[in-house]
Order: structure tokens, then C-alpha cells, then sequence
């Protein structure tokens, strides 16, 4: 199990008609090189001069386990997404695709599960507070509207909100988020009338397409019903050149002792942590996901214990 707080690995993804190519980005080495090979394709043999292995395959379907696309493929015909229906202003449309993906849960659990995450995170949040300050130093004077996807109690509203004018929807599917992350708004600076919280889920966003500057997640793919419909969303919603600004948790290396343990724990964590799954290569997600350019580092934090090794980055529409 790492109980370490590594330096990142950083690498750039540019996405054109070409082959991904993964180019370093500081020459200084990386704990995290060997957790990071869980995403690597077979017989991927990094550059000697580098010290971040390739991460992704371009293969999907020789690395991605059986359960994923099983999921995922359930996902897709329970509730299958069109465009025209994740851009309507239908909010019967949001609401039933709500309920489908994430159907309602007693008060009690909505309540104690805001609790946690909002009171819970603290040590990990001072731990990662570096790491964001330099991620959403990206949004100065470049944002108007931002759009944060499963903004839980509103930890990282104090990176970006206090800009004036900024216009903030934070979506949750969880409605007893909304007093947690509406008071980290207020803390930030943002006035009330710029915070609009809308209970749903990233697999269908309730904004416009082009609607917005930035989208904003942050430990939220690990727990969605659909990673790829939530991506392609988040792509939706953005304008053109807008930016996404992620943080994700990620699958271990196979045949480590953290990956062991990730696999056990996986299907409890499932049941008490809200759907968050232990062993998804999100950060591979998204690589694939059609961005014209991501961003990519990956670090470990002693704070997150299991839930290591972490993908940060930007992503460029």
C-alpha cells in the first residue's frame, strides 16, 4: 500500500488525426513511474531519457477488464443518452435519467454522506491544496461560467470562485450537498445569485451545449454510472477551447500489494462510498476521450491511503 506523497508525472496528450504521442514535461523522477504502468499497453517500453512510462493503451479493448465494459454496456441500454436529449431543456428528461442512474436514497444516508465528505476530506484537501492552486491558476481571467460536476460540499470552490462575475453551477446528484457547497461559495466570495446548485448526475448535465467556460471534477468519474457518457457530456457543455479540470483516483498496478487490497475493498466501497469504484483507468478515459489536448500528471498522497494512485490535469476542448 503507498503511504507516500510522490512527486507528479506529467505528460501531454495532443489529439489530431495522429497517434497519441506522450511528451515529458520536467526531467525529475517520479515515484509514482511504477504505479503508473496499470495503464500502460503490453510491452510498452518508455524512453530511457524519461522517467514517466507511457500511461494508456490504444488498445481499449486488450486492457480493459471485463467488468468495465460490462457495466458500462448495462449503463448505455438502461439509459441510453442521445444528444438531443442531453441538450433539451426538458427537466422531466434530467430527472428521470437522474433516477435511473442514481435512484433516491433515504435522507438519512444523503444527509450522513454530505457530512463526511464535507467534514472528512480535510487532511487530503491540505495535502492536494498545492496541486490545485497550480491546476486552476489555469482559470485566471479566463473564465465567466463554470460548471462543476459532482461538487459535493464545494472544497474546491476557494481555487477559482472568488474571480468577480463568475457565474458557478455546481450539479450533484446528492440535493443535501447543496448548504455545504452553498456556504464554500460564500467563503470564496461568490455572491449567491452567481451559484446555482442542480441536482443531477454527469451522465446528463442539464446546461446547454457551448454553455460554459470551464467544467470542473474532481473525484467524481469513480463513482459515475457511465464514464464515457459523462465525458462526452462534459465535452457537450463546453465551449470551443474551454477547459476541464480533473483530479481522479486510478486503478493500482496489477500484481501489487495496494491493487490486491483495491480489489477486495473494491465492491464494499462500491456500497458505502456512493457507487466509487477503486480499479477504473480513468485517467486512460480521458486520454480517449477526443480532447484536442490533455494534460495528464499522476502522484500519490499518504492521506488517500487505497485511493492512489491520483490522475490532476487539464483538458483541453
Amino acid at each position: 500500500m503507498i503511504l507516500y506523497a510522490s512527486p507528479p508525472s506529467s505528460i501531454i496528450f495532443s489529439k489530431r488525426n495522429a497517434p497519441q504521442q506522450a511528451t515529458p514535461r520536467t526531467p525529475s523522477p517520479s515515484n509514482c513511474a511504477r504505479q503508473s504502468s496499470q495503464e500502460a499497453p503490453n510491452g510498452a517500453n518508455p524512453k530511457p531519457l524519461s522517467p514517466f512510462p507511457r500511461l494508456f493503451c490504444h488498445n481499449r479493448c486488450s486492457c480493459i477488464c471485463g467488468r468495465r465494459l460490462f457495466i458500462e454496456a448495462a449503463a448505455t441500454s438502461l439509459f441510453p443518452l442521445s444528444s438531443s436529449m442531453a441538450s433539451s431543456n426538458s427537466s422531466s428528461d434530467y430527472t428521470a435519467i437522474l433516477n435511473r442512474v442514481h435512484p433516491p436514497k433515504p435522507d438519512w444516508y444523503e444527509d450522513f454522506y454530505a457530512s463526511v465528505l464535507a467534514n472528512g476530506m480535510k487532511l487530503y484537501e491540505a495535502e492536494i491544496a498545492d496541486y490545485k492552486s497550480q491546476m486552476f491558476a489555469t482559470l485566471r481571467g479566463k473564465a465567466q461560467k463554470v460548471l462543476e460536476i459532482g461538487i459535493g460540499a464545494g472544497p474546491n470552490l476557494k481555487y477559482y470562485a472568488g474571480e468577480e462575475g463568475m457565474k458557478v453551477y455546481g450539479v450533484d446528484p446528492n440535493p443535501k450537498m447543496e448548504k455545504y457547497a452553498r456556504e464554500a461559495a460564500q467563503n470564496a466570495g461568490l455572491p449567491a445569485d452567481n451559484f446555482e446548485f442542480k441536482q443531477a448526475v454527469g451522465e446528463a448535465i442539464p446546461l446547454p451545449d457551448a454553455s460554459v467556460d470551464v467544467v470542473v471534477g474532481t473525484l467524481v468519474l469513480c463513482s459515475v454510472s457511465n464514464v464515457d457518457m459523462t465525458l462526452k457530456e462534459v465535452k457537450r457543455v463546453l465551449r470551443p477551447n474551454g477547459l476541464y479540470i480533473f483530479v481522479e483516483h486510478v486503478a493500482a498496478e496489477e500484481g501489487t500489494v495496494l491493487r490486491f487490497v483495491q480489489d477486495v475493498l473494491d465492491p464494499l466501497q462500491q456500497l458505502v462510498s456512493d457507487g466509487c469504484h477503486l480499479t477504473r483507468r480513468t485517467g486512460q478515459s480521458i486520454s480517449e476521450a477526443g480532447f484536442s489536448n490533455v494534460d495528464l500528471n499522476m502522484a500519490s498522497f499518504s492521506n488517500a491511503a487505497f485511493i492512489n494512485p491520483q490522475v490532476f490535469g487539464v483538458a483541453h476542448r
